[in-house]
């Protein structure tokens, strides 16, 4: 070869090899501009569908599961190797071979559609579906079809074979509620994707290309043609053998119809009022896209407890509601609505509004002790009226000369009254009202107010404990501890983003009034609450005709409320002891998850200046009249 031809073939393998890398330059530039523009294939670890929502509780356990969400998802290496054969074999022969698109495949689906005068089969690889799944509608446009192939030469770009194939098998649509291959086991077998025989993988395998269609629990025929298709093509591709085909090809269909996992709620009546609060802090959009993780407050084991208290312990044909709140916090833990959220979806915690009984007394004896009285100031306890009011104690049993602390402890109507006409109707009214009370509806100058006569919900009656607990400091209950995005994004949290807490009470007067509870308690009518280990305070209520019965009682870690009656309010023919004894039974499963802690003691009150100047121009008590005796009627 002389010179000039050496000379020649450089230059053309110089031009040949410099066209080579300007192409390949060029299809990486190309390919890289494309990619700017479609999403980051390697966050699909964390889709979620539109509009997904996780309810967890606070020790992180799943509550319930809202929305589209694939409700139990394998990890990595846990999806049964049969399985995976399956899928390939029904929807992607070549899935190891292709880079994403099979054109081949394509090409194949196309000749088999004509020759059938039908469509039969699609040409979408298993990346495809994932890639459409995860990323896009499912609209049959030509422009989405662009957009799928190019997202799924992506996927394969950024993800291995075995990544793509157990998202795939996580998140496809497998009918009746279903997403993802455990989902469709449970719905369909009662069973876990391990334990799955062959004709049943079959039949799972057959439903993607229309699972509402071919769901065996819609149209049992056509799923029996599908599985019949799927055994063929493994059967072909080599994943099983004759006999193993005859024998599942023979075989009935042998469902177990389930309800999808977390599908139901653990805790029906909290997760339905968190339900009601989400859009109070979340947007319309952040609720739409969905992928939300919500840590609440609950506390399911002792919630379960909860439950079976009010099922226990309710009067017979009464409901029950229980609403348990820790008093530093405000967190709501534990939330029952009624006996049976099945029958009821009618949550007697948030939204019954019951006469509260003596369980109101709490705001004049509180406005009372902020006025200058001491618990042991003497009253007298006889039948009085007020412009033609006439309250009676219970069993119309008058105790005479008494302190403000028995009175408390007693339950005297009379006395509470007295209180009320004392300090004035705006100081008891703005008591209750610095506790959450008569915020939403206007408590009335009457009174009868002093006994119970306004309807208060059990949750908002407990958090007005919780506070008294709490030391004087109200917080407004909530279910909500953190909400976490997609990508696992903190959008919301308690103690950055919830209320804060409120100075309702002077912390003397508070502490005053938590002892006198503890009193009733310890030997009053809230007696059968008394747990003996530790201090509890408390306060019974009994309304007119005992339509409705209360004890809200608290130790320093919790404030428990409970209620008893009936929806149309006929009389219970029991008392609120049994609501005491109910809250007793529950506290005693749950004791040993508090410390045993002494409440503050109380102040000396006459140290108070202020207070005392306040109470020198209030109406002083009557005395008792001549030859008037204890429990004269």
């Amino acid at each position: 070869m002389n010179r000039k031809s050496t000379r020649n073939w450089l230059l053309l393998i110089s031009s040949a090899l410099a066209i080579g890398s300007g192409a390949s330059i060029a299809e990486r530039f190309i390919s890289n501009a494309i990619d700017s523009f479609l999403p980051d294939a390697r966050g699909i670890t964390n889709f979620n569908r539109p509009g997904t929502i996780t309810l967890l509780s606070t020790n992180g356990e799943v509550l319930q599961k809202l929305g589209p969400a694939t409700r139990e998802k394998l990890e990595s290496g846990q999806m049964p190797k049969l399985v995976k054969q399956a899928f390939i074999a029904a929807e992607d022969r070549r899935f190891y071979s292709h880079k994403g698109v099979d054109l081949w495949g394509i090409g194949r689906a196309l000749f088999r559609n004509i020759q059938e005068g039908y469509v039969t089969e699609g040409g979408s690889t298993i990346t495809q579906q994932l890639a459409r799944t995860t990323f896009l509608s499912q609209d049959r446009t030509f422009t989405r079809k662009i957009k799928e192939a190019a997202l799924a030469y992506k996927l394969e770009r950024q993800l291995n074979k075995n990544q793509i194939l157990e998202q795939y098998l996580n998140n496809v649509y497998l009918g009746s509620g279903a997403y993802g291959v455990s989902d469709a086991a449970w719905v369909y077998f009662a069973k876990s994707p391990d334990l799955l025989t062959l004709q049943e993988i079959a039949l799972i395998a057959g439903l993607p290309p229309a699972p509402s269609l071919y769901s065996p629990l819609v149209r049992p025929d056509l799923s029996l043609k599908r599985r019949s298709i799927v055994l063929k093509k493994m059967l072909q591709a080599g994943f099983i053998s004759n006999k193993q085909f005859s024998s599942a090809h023979k075989s009935a269909i042998h469902l177990t119809p389930t309800i999808p996992k977390y599908f139901n709620s653990e805790a029906p009546f909290f997760t339905s009022w968190v339900a009601t609060k989400l859009p109070l802090i979340l947007t319309k959009e952040q609720l739409e896209v969905g992928g939300l993780s919500i840590r609440t407050s609950l506390n399911l084991a002792w919630q379960k407890q909860a439950q079976e208290t009010i099922k226990n312990f309710s009067p017979e044909g009464t409901e029950g509601a229980l609403v348990s709140i820790s008093p530093n916090s405000g967190l709501v833990r534990v939330m029952v609505g009624g006996k049976d959220f099945k029958e009821s979806q009618f949550n007697r915690a948030t939204q019954a509004l019951r006469s509260p009984g003596s369980t109101f007394k709490i705001f004049p004896y509180l406005a009372a002790i902020n006025a200058g009285y001491e618990p042991n100031d003497k009253f007298t306890d006889v039948p009085t009226c007020w412009r033609g009011y006439c309250p009676k104690n219970f069993g119309s049993r008058y105790m005479g000369e008494i302190t403000l602390a028995d009175a408390l402890k007693e339950s005297l109507n009379t006395v509470a009254v007295k209180l009320l006409d004392k300090v004035g109707f705006n100081e008891v009214i703005s008591t209750a009202n610095s506790l959450g009370i008569g915020t939403t509806r206007k408590l009335g100058t009457y009174y009868p107010l002093a006994i119970g006569a306004y309807e208060q919900t059990v949750l908002d009656m407990t958090a007005a404990y919780a506070a008294i607990t709490n030391r004087g400091w109200y917080q407004k209950p909530s279910p909500f501890e953190e909400i976490r995005g997609p990508e696992n994004k903190l959008i919301w949290s308690k103690s950055l983003n919830g209320s804060k807490k409120v100075k309702a009470l002077n912390q003397d007067v508070a502490d005053t009034v938590n002892w006198m509870l503890q009193r009733v308690v310890s030997s009053g009518t809230g007696v059968e609450a008394d747990l003996k280990s530790r201090p509890v305070a408390g306060k019974t209520g009994t309304s007119e005709g005992s339509r409705d019965l209360w004890f809200i009682g608290s130790i320093p870690q919790l404030t428990t409320g409970i209620w008893f009656g009936h929806d149309n309010n006929n009389q219970t023919k029991s008392g609120s002891s049994q609501a005491a004894l109910a809250w007793k039974n529950y506290m005693l499963k749950i004791e040993d998850s508090f410390q045993v802690i002494e409440f503050p003691k109380p102040p000396n009150l006459k140290a108070n200046l202020k207070r005392q100047k306040k109470r020198k121009a209030l109406k002083k008590d009557s005395p008792l009249p001549p030859n008037w005796a204890v429990d004269k009627q």
